[in-house]
């Protein structure tokens, strides 16, 4: 054991301090909690400050006022900081250019009356030397000026030895090196420079100096320096510079005010109009502008009400011809039920009956009750047309297996796939996809996909896709025959539309097919899309909410093919 021995007298070291247990851990509880409140507090003032953007960004955007406005500060503000600078510069040159000519003039006056005071003088008595430059210096103190208050100094140099004598030594020891070497070259010189006053705080003064002739010799040289503080300059520019600008905001403010005036003036009817024209197209065909005066702004709101009026006209005459053309179209559906029965019944017979005619008649009977069957086809898409055009279409929805509608659409087509060499490939979950929607419908949208892809798909594999997620199933039914063009895919949903007028149907189909499954998609809230690729074949994509008046965001199947056949190349 080590013993440590003390000097001494010396008395022992007091313990170190034991620390208090918890006091670590609280610091860092309270480093910790000043943390978070400051990161809070910088999270909110992000906030803030992209929401106020946000908000300036909507307003830049969406008022033609304000950017009028915001652009008419920028710029009568740019031209008012302009003009003022320059008027500035040109007072503040104009007012030193006066104090220089009289500090000038004051200066050379100087210089005569010191010449004369100071000609007689001994330059080897000092004490007589430095009375005369003090008797000098508090006469020309006396004399004043046209350039204000100001401060004399004088200095007579005989060799190397000066002395100086001044109203105030604080200038005396501020005169610049550079204007007291013009000075003593025997020029005269000013330059403006700080200069402490009686407080001790420098102020800008002008200092002018020149050299006093003395004797022929040039054995004494004698220098003048008068020193004029620019206080009052200083106060008037402040004064000049504050009047500037107030002057300028105000100004730039009043020019701001004008512009949102007049443009508010010109604003406001096209608000009113924009106004109108919105109301007009939410059908409000009775909406119309005030026409107040006489001058261009009434005559847009008369051109616009004239406007409007033959709108409401035209499309008024437009929904009587629809009206009429929806009902004709009813009407005439409805009244060829009857005669087209009888003359079925009457076919009937006959194609029953075409083993006993000659070959010739049989086959017009057969012709006759396949054109019948059509002729049926057309009169129900003629109806059910008709009852969307008159909005009397009515979903029956209720929970189907979408998987067992595609298969029964399938065998459905089947017969007619094989007389067109056609194989359909079906690709589908092994779980069932429940959806709520009007399983007559959907099914009649599959029937005429499917139909429209046999009849278009060049005898190739045509595939059935189903999918679902969260939200939404879809359907996708792929063709690889001669596909359609952008032109194409545009009008491929109208009503009684080919793409080739000269083509003729094989399937035997309305024309209203694909209009009538349109309608039906969008019945159920749904999307019936269509991609084509002329020599690529075309796919239809539709898709319905999983839940009846659910809305769509997305599809669980993409509209674009992941492989696409190039032209020519054999399947």
């Amino acid at each position: 054991m080590t013993r440590t021995t003390l000097p001494e007298g010396a008395a022992p070291a007091a313990p170190a301090p034991e620390p208090r247990p918890g006091v670590g851990a609280e610091v860092r509880r309270l480093r910790k909690g000043l943390g978070r409140r400051f990161r809070l507090a910088r999270r909110i003032a992000q906030r803030s400050v992209r929401e106020q953007t946000r908000r300036a960004v909507r307003a830049w955007r969406s008022s033609l006022q304000v950017r009028i406005g915001a652009i008419t500060m920028v710029v009568a503000g740019t031209v008012v900081v302009i003009v003022s600078l320059v008027l500035f510069s040109q007072i503040r040159d104009q007012l030193l250019s006066v104090k220089e000519e009289a500090a000038i003039d004051q200066a050379q006056a100087g210089v005569v009356y010191a010449q004369s005071q100071v000609a007689t003088i001994a330059a080897g008595d000092g004490a007589s030397v430095r009375s005369a430059l003090s008797r000098t210096v508090n006469a020309l103190l006396q004399r004043g000026g046209a350039a204000g208050d100001f401060e004399v100094v004088m200095i007579h140099r005989t060799g190397d030895i000066e002395r100086p004598a001044a109203s105030r030594r604080a200038v005396l020891e501020s005169l610049p090196p550079d204007l007291r070497a013009d000075v003593a070259s025997g020029g005269q010189s000013r330059k403006y420079s700080p200069v402490p006053d009686a407080t001790g705080e420098p102020q800008p003064t002008l200092l002018v100096g020149a050299a006093v002739p003395t004797d022929a010799t040039g054995v004494q040289q004698v220098e003048l320096y008068y020193a004029f503080p620019l206080a009052q300059e200083v106060e008037s520019l402040s004064l000049i510079r504050s009047t500037v600008v107030i002057s300028g905001i105000a100004l730039t403010l009043f020019v701001v005010m004008i512009g949102v005036m007049v443009t508010r003036l010109v604003v406001d009817p096209v608000r009113r109009a924009a106004g109108t024209a919105q109301r007009l197209a939410e059908g409000q065909l009775e909406e119309r502008m005030t026409v107040r005066g006489e001058d261009d702004l009434a005559r847009l709101a008369t051109s616009f009400n004239a406007m409007a009026d033959s709108l409401q006209r035209q499309i008024t005459q437009l929904e009587g011809l629809s009206q009429l053309q929806q009902r004709f179209t009813s009407d005439v559906s409805h009244e060829l039920r009857t005669p087209l029965t009888t003359v079925q019944m009457a076919a009937e017979v006959l194609h029953e009956a075409r083993t006993d005619f000659p070959p010739h008649v049989a086959r017009s009977a057969e012709l006759l009750r396949a054109e019948l069957d059509r002729f049926e086809s057309l009169l129900t898409d003629l109806l059910e047309i008709s009852r969307y055009d008159a909005g009397a279409a009515v979903l029956d929805a209720e929970p189907a297996d979408l998987g067992a509608l595609v298969d029964r659409v399938v065998a459905g087509m089947e017969a007619l796939a094989r007389r067109h060499d056609c194989e359909l490939l079906v690709n589908r979950p092994q779980e069932a996809v429940i959806a709520e929607v009007d399983a007559r419908r959907v099914e009649r949208i599959l029937r005429n996909l499917v139909g429209n892809a046999i009849e278009h798909g060049a005898g190739r594999p045509i595939e059935i896709t189903l999918a679902a997620n969260r939200t939404a199933a879809a359907v996708t039914v792929r063709d690889q025959g001669v596909g359609l063009s952008s032109a194409d895919a545009q009008h491929v949903f109208d009503r009684f539309w080919r793409a080739d007028p000269s083509r003729v149907r094989t399937v035997g189909g309305s024309g209203l097919g694909l209009s009538i499954s349109l309608e039906d998609a969008r019945l159920h809230g749904g999307w019936l899309q269509v991609w084509g690729q002329p020599g690529a074949g075309a796919q239809f994509r539709l898709t319905v909410p999983l839940t009846a008046g659910g809305e769509l965001t997305s599809s669980p199947l993409p509209l674009r093919p992941a492989f696409i056949r190039r032209p020519g190349t054999p399947v």
